[in-house]
Order: C-alpha cells, then sequence, then structure tokens
C-alpha cells in the first residue's frame, strides 16, 4: 500500500521549494526594475539637465567656431568680435592715408537678429539631443550687419585723408611783363568722393557677406579717378595764341605831340589781332581806323583857328593855312612795320604837313610871328618869350596890294635876296636886294627896308608896299636869325 502521507510531504516540500523560488526572482525582477528606473530617472535628469542648460553640447561647432559648453550670448560675443574685427585701409600711391573699422564705416552686427540665429541652432540641437549628444553637430548661421549710408559716406571723404588735397590747375598762358609763356599743369589729388564710395562699399558689402570672419582689407585710390587739367601745357589751340601774342606783344608805339604823347601798347594792339585756326595777322582796317582818329585829334592844318593876340583881343581864323596833317596813308604803312617789328618805337607821325613847334593840339608852342596890320606892329615870340618887336609897313591897302591876313608858314629863308616884280618898267616895278627874305603867302614875305626911314602909322596907306611886310634892318635881322622855315606867321586887322 502506498505511502500517501509520504508523498503527500514531499510533494509539500517540493511546493514548499517553489515558493520561495518564485519569490526570490520576483525580488531580483523587480529590483531590476527599480534599478533601471533610478538609472532612467538619472538619464532623464541629466538629459533634462542638458537640454535646459543653455550650453551648446559637446562636438557642436557653429561657422567653424567649437561651441562646445557656451551660451548662445558667449558664442554671439565671440562671433561679434571676430566679423567687426576687419578694419579697411584707404592708401595713395601705396601710403595708407586713412584706416576705418567696419564700425566707422557704417557696418554694425545686428546682435538680435545674430543671437535668433545662434538661439535657432541651440533648439535645433535640443530637438535631437539623442543625436546631438553622442554625434555633435555643425550648424551654419548668417552673421546679419546693419549698415548706415549717412555714417558711410561721412567716413569715406577725402576731406579725413591724412595728405591734404590739392586741387588740379589748368596749364594757363601767362605774361611776365615782355614775353608770354605756359605755366604747367598742375595735377592734383583731389576726386568725386562718390567714386570712392562705391568702390570701398562694393568691398566693404562682400567683407561683411563672407561666411567666415575676413582680414583687413586695402584700398588703392585709382589714379583714374583724380580730377585732371582740362587743359596742358601742349594744348595746340593755347600755343597757337601764345605764339601769336609774343609776335606782337612787345610793340609799344608812342607818338610825340611836343610834350604831349599818345602811346599804342599790347592792349591796343590785342584788339587789332586777329587769330584763325592755322594764322595770326592784326586788322589793318582797325590800323586805319585808329590813324584816322589820330589824324582827327592832332591835325591842326585848315582846321578853324582862335589866336590871343599880344594886346589881348582875340583873332578867329575861319581856316588856317599854318598847322600840321598827318599823311594818312604814309603814317598807316609806318605804323604797320611798327607794330610788326615788335619794339618800342618812339616818333612823331608821319606828318604830310609839319609846322614849326607844337604840344599837343598847340601847334604855335610859344613860337610865332605876330603881325597887326591895323596898329602896323610886328612882335617875335620864341618858347614864349617876346624876342624882338617893331613898327612896320604892310601893303598899301587898294590895287590887290594888300597885305594878306590868315596864318602861314614861312616856306624858306634866304640872304641875301633880289626882289623883282610888277613888270619891265613902270612905277609899279621893282628890283631891289634885300639882306632878309623870309616868305609867307604868294609872293608876300618879311624883309628888311633900308630905303625906308620911317616905320609904323599910316604910312602903308599912302606909300605902302605890295603886299611884303618891311621891317627896319636889324629888326629884319634878328627875326631871321630865330625863324626856319614853316615858321608860323599870324597876320590880323
Amino acid at each position: 500500500m502506498p505511502d500517501w502521507k509520504g508523498k503527500g510531504q514531499e510533494l509539500k516540500e517540493k511546493r514548499k521549494g517553489k515558493s520561495k523560488g518564485r519569490s526570490k526572482g520576483r525580488w531580483v525582477f523587480f529590483g531590476i526594475l527599480a534599478a533601471l528606473a533610478v538609472l532612467l530617472a538619472v538619464i532623464g535628469v541629466y538629459l533634462y539637465g542638458k537640454v535646459n542648460s543653455g550650453l551648446f553640447f559637446e562636438e557642436t561647432r557653429l561657422n567653424d567656431y567649437d561651441v562646445s559648453g557656451k551660451t548662445a550670448k558667449e558664442v554671439l560675443l565671440m562671433m561679434e568680435k571676430d566679423y567687426s574685427a576687419p578694419k579697411v585701409a584707404i592708401k595713395e600711391k601705396g601710403e595708407t592715408v586713412l584706416t576705418l573699422t567696419l564700425e566707422e564705416l557704417g557696418y554694425t552686427i545686428d546682435q538680435r537678429k545674430l543671437l535668433d540665429n545662434i538661439q535657432e541652432c541651440m533648439r535645433s540641437q535640443n530637438l535631437s539631443f539623442l543625436i546631438s549628444l553622442f554625434e555633435g553637430n555643425d550648424y551654419e548661421v548668417e552673421v546679419p550687419f546693419k549698415f548706415e549710408e549717412t555714417v558711410f559716406n561721412q567716413a569715406v571723404s577725402s576731406k579725413n585723408f591724412s595728405v591734404a588735397r590739392v586741387a588740379s590747375e589748368d596749364a594757363v598762358m601767362e605774361y611776365d611783363g615782355s614775353r608770354y609763356y605756359i605755366r604747367p599743369e598742375v595735377y592734383g589729388n583731389e576726386f568725386d568722393d562718390a567714386d570712392l564710395q562705391v568702390i570701398v562699399r562694393e568691398l566693404t558689402d562682400k567683407l561683411t557677406a563672407a561666411s567666415r570672419p575676413q582680414t583687413d582689407i586695402e584700398v588703392e585710390v585709382p589714379e583714374g579717378l583724380y580730377f585732371v587739367p582740362a587743359v596742358t601745357q601742349d594744348d595746340p589751340g593755347m600755343n597757337h595764341t601764345m605764339n601769336a601774342y609774343n609776335s606782337y606783344c612787345g610793340a609799344v608805339i608812342t607818338h610825340t605831340f611836343g610834350e604831349e604823347t599818345r602811346t599804342i601798347n599790347w592792349d591796343t594792339i590785342r584788339q587789332w589781332l586777329v587769330i584763325g585756326d592755322t594764322d595770326y595777322y592784326i586788322d589793318e582796317e582797325a590800323v586805319y581806323n585808329y590813324v584816322i582818329d589820330l589824324a582827327a585829334s592832332y591835325d591842326t592844318l585848315y582846321y578853324q583857328r582862335s589866336f590871343q593876340t599880344s594886346v589881348g583881343t582875340t583873332v578867329n581864323y575861319a581856316s588856317s593855312d599854318y598847322g600840321y596833317r598827318i599823311d594818312q596813308d604814309g603814317e598807316f604803312d609806318q605804323l604797320m612795320a611798327d607794330i610788326a617789328s615788335n619794339t618800342a618805337v618812339t616818333r612823331e607821325p608821319v606828318y604830310a604837313v609839319s609846322g614849326f613847334s607844337r604840344n599837343g593840339r598847340d601847334d604855335l608852342n610859344g613860337n610865332y610871328v605876330e603881325v597887326n596890320l591895323t596898329s602896323q606892329h610886328i612882335w617875335l615870340y620864341r618858347d614864349g618869350n617876346l624876342v624882338v618887336e617893331s613898327d612896320m609897313v604892310s601893303g598899301l591897302p587898294k590895287d590887290g596890294r594888300e597885305t594878306a591876313t590868315g596864318a602861314f608858314p614861312i616856306a624858306f629863308k634866304a640872304s641875301p635876296y633880289n626882289l623883282k616884280g610888277g613888270g619891265s618898267s613902270g612905277s609899279d616895278s621893282w628890283d631891289v636886294t634885300v639882306q632878309y627874305w623870309m616868305p609867307f603867302y604868294d609872293g608876300q614875305g618879311l624883309h628888311d627896308a633900308s630905303w625906308r626911314s620911317a616905320f609904323g602909322g599910316a604910312i602903308y596907306q599912302s606909300d605902302g608896299s605890295h603886299g611884303c611886310v618891311n621891317l627896319p634892318t636889324n629888326v629884319a635881322g634878328t627875326i631871321y636869325s630865330n625863324v626856319d622855315a614853316g615858321f608860323p606867321v599870324l597876320l590880323y586887322k
């Protein structure tokens, strides 16, 4: 008979052992679960801390910067410093004349936008934190610059250069008092700031748009930017004009009228100079018109004349047979020759008829013989001084023998001289030799009359001459020695 009691006990023992094993396994399992829970909690806390630390994970690069463990603000400051660091040096002929920072050029980093860009990268790493945590990240961000054009234009200006600005100057023709010469052009260093600003702006825009920090740059001011002279010393037109001027500018023609003078200088001649494209010449019509004006100003022959007599009266002559008259054709020819000589010339005008002495339009100049036919008196003046005066006898006032009135020049003088006239015989004929003969008009003249014993008074009315002015021999001699051909004689009643 089986031992059911023993078997039951055995089964009971076996169940008890199994129950103990299950309980122990359960505790191990729960222990593992608890450990895992703790581990996950620790990992969770770690990851939470990482994600919320505000730091970039390890092995993270941004625009090639190692930003591991850095905050977004730290990355911002680092990038701002490097991207803003380049300077722009402006150079002239290899010499630096102005150095500007990007900030001085009006370029400043937009911190708000850059920070947003960096923080976006951090958010991206946090969203993919498991990959980011174990593999790291490589980000690219734009570094945005703000630009102020007014600041830029004020900075990029030649007035700020260390080298002073010098304006370009055209070559000019100048006069040194005797000759014309060309003062060479000057090449300055001025330019239009706007032209340089275009060049600098293009370079700085590229610099600030670069994805990586840039180094300093240099900008050489192009030679073509400078203002250059409009006229240079080899300008054909200016050289042509200079040659024309130098052909005549030395001419100075001074006409003398006694102490009075009238001068033609370069100021006048330049007005007469005609300069063509290939030639130059003096305007002859203008020169001839000048001669006409000269004659109108200084001719006295055949002009009306007023004369102040020795007795204080004024005598007016409708026309004067004594005086000066310029030979206009001759003077024109001589004036053209003087201008062409390009030298200084002082001379009297070319006269067709000239008197004895003049000072300006005064063609007596204190030198004349004055004959008063009414008072029968004569005076001789030299240089305004009375030399001699005397009574005299003039022509019989009838039968065509009256002495002429007017202003006449002495035609010539002769000593001795034979006077003949009036026919071959009779009382109206004469043949006499005088010591001093000085004719002035149509056979009439001044001469000595040794046959007369008295002069003056009314003698001429009954025993007058045939028109000549009869003088005592000594008076005639004095006059003769003080006059020459052309000396004026003024006769009046």
